[in-house]
């Protein structure tokens, strides 16, 4: 790794030993990550506190503790980690409750190991991650459900720029990203999603680009449409 380039701090929790070693190897084989800790649900929130990970890779379903508990135990901590669920499953309603308690991703364990670091870096520089195979649930799922009227409402909190960024974001660009595109600084874009996320009162960035999706925000204008 080159000199003063950021290590990304992970943790891996996972109730099955194997599981842990693996991701534990596959992800220190880059340079700029390091898992500080690789553990069994109940030990979590604790490590977390100790450790101070700045993305978790959380099973969703652990024989001796709920995933999406953890999940809200880990968001409720003063400076939480990004969290991102690991599943062998990809049903609808852990997919929703997942994204709907702050989940910033949802990936299948089965997931290609060679993407596991690219996945990781986009978590840490503020993006979100799918695996293909829940993409279409959380789109067509209920989280895509609701009155428009009521997105559109939501929508009009919003300030030119931070519909900017929020359109920038649902995309999949991530914080540096966008600030190359809208020539701002990395943490100026930061505080422009927390003010999204505050203002559209949901806890994840594929929260947010629903709900725009949803008011028809995303959409080109019907003039412009493909014939």
């Amino acid at each position: 790794m080159a000199s003063g380039a950021r290590m990304i701090r992970v943790m891996v929790v996972d109730d099955e030993a194997l599981i842990r070693t693996g991701f534990r190897h596959i992800l220190e084989a880059a340079d700029d990550i390091e898992v500080v800790a690789a553990v069994p649900g109940g030990q979590a929130v604790r490590t977390a506190q100790e450790r101070r990970p700045a993305v978790v890779l959380l099973d969703i379903r652990m024989p001796d503790v709920d995933g999406l508990s953890v999940l809200a135990d880990l968001r409720g901590l003063p400076d939480p980690p990004v969290v991102a669920m690991l599943t062998t499953f990809g049903m609808d309603e852990y997919v929703a409750a997942a994204l709907h308690s702050g989940a910033a991703g949802f990936l299948l364990k089965d997931t290609d190991p060679e993407h596991l670091p690219s996945l990781v870096r986009t978590l840490a520089d503020g993006g979100t991650v799918l695996s293909s195979e829940v993409t279409r649930t959380v789109v067509d799922g209920y989280l895509n459900a609701g009155p428009q009227q009521d997105a559109v409402r939501s929508l009009d909190r919003l300030t030119d720029r931070e519909r900017a960024v929020l359109a920038a974001a649902a995309e999949g660009l991530t914080n540096a990203e966008i600030a190359a595109r809208m020539h701002l600084s990395t943490g100026t874009v930061k505080d422009h999603v927390s003010a999204i996320l505050a203002k559209l009162e949901v806890g994840s960035r594929i929260q947010a680009a629903l709900l725009a999706e949803r008011a028809g925000f995303l959409r080109p204008p019907r003039d412009q449409e493909e014939p």
